[in-house]
């Protein structure tokens, strides 16, 4: 997600003074859980895929097209999933930088590459241990598919140190941390995405349309800087504006009698994000027309982090307890589950995809609750220990410089 840990959940929930006030924003805690839950059941359908389509096709009616092709297509919309985990980035990584008393830049970004590496170090380390532990024979999947593709089958020191520096396109360890690689360009970039928001503030409609048109032209080129990294800036408008946001939302969504506001958002935006795949038998794969119908995800996954902010039944249901303890475990449960997914998929075989669903599951939820206490947690008080003592570091530095001038 990529996703925000559960540390900077808490401390950017609830904003600074002049940034949205008072009310924390406990159910995008929840929804980053929801969205988590929703990329394990998408890698589950790669892997189930190419068995299903060999047994029964594509057509309607098939298994594949009563998931991939109808509204069911919201339970296994795991791309999508991770333009929310972008947009809810871009949202509560900027906030403590709207205002908040003590904020530094240097102290942000060492806490912040703290609160990255350390949980992906550890979720390479466990990969390649299950590589190494259980030899992966590639006659078990489908030839030519993505787990056959994307999944390493060895491992050597050098890949192993190039993916933990979070720099490469494609990870063969750990798949998901492709994702990660933005995340970590868009907390070295907070400063510039923070500023231009602050500017574009007031022309937020433009800005928006602006970071779709790149974010579409970042599709057709292949740049993928220019697709990822306006969604993020889509976020950091939402930051800034988020004030004008929980107004909007009193007016409109939160008064007696305005369900079909909310309704209307809810619909919109889960139709803006998977709309593609339901018009898939009327638009061709890779053409112009599906380029634009895939890219209004983006703005689908804007939507329905504004229905978690102001619609009251999502945001009372991403407030329940199942969602806010998924969302606590979301980052532990992203990091984890693909190399569970890989390793139970290369030793059972892709023709048991239902086995090796029903055992990745509950075997990631739990590992990811184990993940989260040993691993997560001591890494967000390291980062805040880290955060702390940079930004009295810079603190100090400044009040020497102020009072030497």
């Amino acid at each position: 997600m990529t996703l925000q840990t559960t540390s900077e959940r808490q401390a950017t929930a609830t904003p600074a003074k002049g940034a949205g006030s008072s009310t924390r924003l406990t159910a995008l805690d929840g929804l980053r859980g929801v969205a988590a839950m929703v990329v394990v059941l998408y890698h589950l359908y790669l892997v189930a895929e190419p068995v299903l389509l060999k047994a029964g096709g594509s057509g309607v009616g098939s298994p594949i097209w009563w998931i991939s092709q109808t509204p069911l297509k919201l339970f296994s919309a795991g791309s999508e999933a991770v333009l929310v985990f972008f947009v809810l980035s871009g949202l509560v990584v900027a906030l403590p930088a709207l205002g908040s008393k003590g904020f530094t830049w240097a102290g942000f970004l060492s806490g912040r590459l703290a609160r990255l590496y350390i949980p992906v170090w550890v979720s390479i380390a466990i990969g390649t241990v299950l590589v190494w532990m259980i030899p992966r024979d590639q006659s078990a999947v489908t030839a030519g598919t993505w787990m056959d593709n994307s999944q390493a089958t060895s491992i050597s020191w050098g890949t192993l140190l190039d993916e933990a520096s979070l720099t490469r396109d494609s990870y063969g360890v750990n798949n998901v941390l492709w994702s990660l690689r933005w995340e970590l360009v868009f907390s070295v970039l907070l400063p510039l995405f923070v500023a231009l928001a602050i500017v574009v503030r007031r022309h937020w409609a433009i800005a928006i349309a602006a970071a779709f048109v790149v974010s579409t032209v970042g599709v057709v080129s292949g740049i993928d800087a220019f697709h990822y990294l306006p969604v993020f800036f889509i976020g950091t408008i939402m930051a800034v504006r988020l004030d004008a946001i929980r107004e909007w939302t009193k007016r409109r969504l939160l008064r007696p009698h305005s369900g079909r506001w909310g309704a209307a958002l809810v619909v919109g935006s889960l139709l803006l994000i998977v709309g593609h795949s339901l018009l898939r038998p009327l638009v061709p794969g890779g053409s112009v027309a599906d380029t634009l119908l895939s890219q209004l995800s983006v703005l689908g996954a804007a939507g329905f982090v504004l229905a978690a902010i102001g619609v009251r039944p999502v945001r009372s249901a991403l407030e329940s307890r199942p969602s806010q303890w998924l969302g606590r475990v979301s980052f532990s449960l992203y990091l984890v589950h693909m190399p569970i997914l890989a390793t139970l998929t290369f030793l059972l075989g892709d023709d048991r995809w239902w086995l090796v669903a029903m055992v990745t599951v509950p075997a990631a939820l739990l590992t990811a609750w184990g993940f989260h206490w040993a691993v997560e947690r001591p890494s967000h008080r390291l980062a805040r220990r880290i955060t702390r003592a940079v930004s009295t570091g810079v603190e100090s530095h400044r009040a020497r410089s102020s009072k030497a001038a």
